[in-house]
C-alpha cells in the first residue's frame, strides 16, 4: 500500500515537473491568486478508448463554490473500469471560479485492481488541475484525452 501510494506521488511530481517547462504567460500566472479544490466521483470505463463520467463540487479560497460536471474522453493503451470516490483536485493560476470551466488535455498512468488508483495533473492554458482519488474496480494502461469541467 505505502509503495503504491509513494509510486502515484512520484507520477503525479513528475508531471508537474514536465509541467514547469511548457511556456506560460507569466504576467498573468503571477496575478492569479485564487486557489480552487475539486471533490468530485468519476465512474468508467476503456478499452483502448476511454469514456468516464462524474460530478463533483469546486470551494475556492474567495468564497466561489460550484457544483460541476465532469467528463473524460480518450485514448491510449488502457483497459478496465473503475470508479473513484471521493478524489481531490487542487486548481491553480485562477483570477475567479469562471476560468475552472473548459476542456483540460489530460495525460495519465492508472493501475490497480480491485482498489483502482488515480494521479493526474492537467492543464488548460495557464491553468493547472492536479487529480488524486482512489475507488475500486480495475484499470491498467496509459491514456491521452480530455478531460472537461462544466456547470452542474
Amino acid at each position: 500500500m505505502i509503495k503504491h501510494t509513494f509510486g502515484l506521488a512520484v507520477l503525479v511530481l513528475a508531471c508537474a515537473g514536465t509541467l514547469t517547462m511548457l511556456p506560460t504567460s507569466h504576467a498573468r500566472a503571477s496575478e492569479a491568486t485564487v486557489k480552487c479544490d475539486l471533490v468530485y466521483s468519476l465512474s468508467g470505463w476503456s478499452l483502448i478508448y476511454k469514456h468516464a463520467e462524474g460530478h463533483g463540487t469546486i470551494s475556492c479560497n474567495n468564497g466561489q463554490h460550484a457544483n460541476v460536471k465532469i467528463t473524460v474522453v480518450g485514448g491510449g493503451l488502457t483497459a478496465g473500469k473503475y470508479h473513484i470516490d471521493n478524489g481531490k483536485g487542487e486548481i491553480s493560476n485562477v483570477h475567479g471560479i469562471d476560468e475552472v470551466f473548459g476542456d483540460y488535455a489530460q495525460a495519465g498512468a492508472d493501475a490497480g485492481v480491485v482498489k483502482s488508483s488515480q494521479a493526474q495533473v492537467l492543464t488548460k492554458g495557464t491553468v493547472s488541475l492536479a487529480l488524486a482519488g482512489t475507488g475500486e474496480g480495475f484499470n491498467l494502461g496509459i491514456s491521452a484525452g480530455k478531460f472537461t469541467i462544466s456547470r452542474r
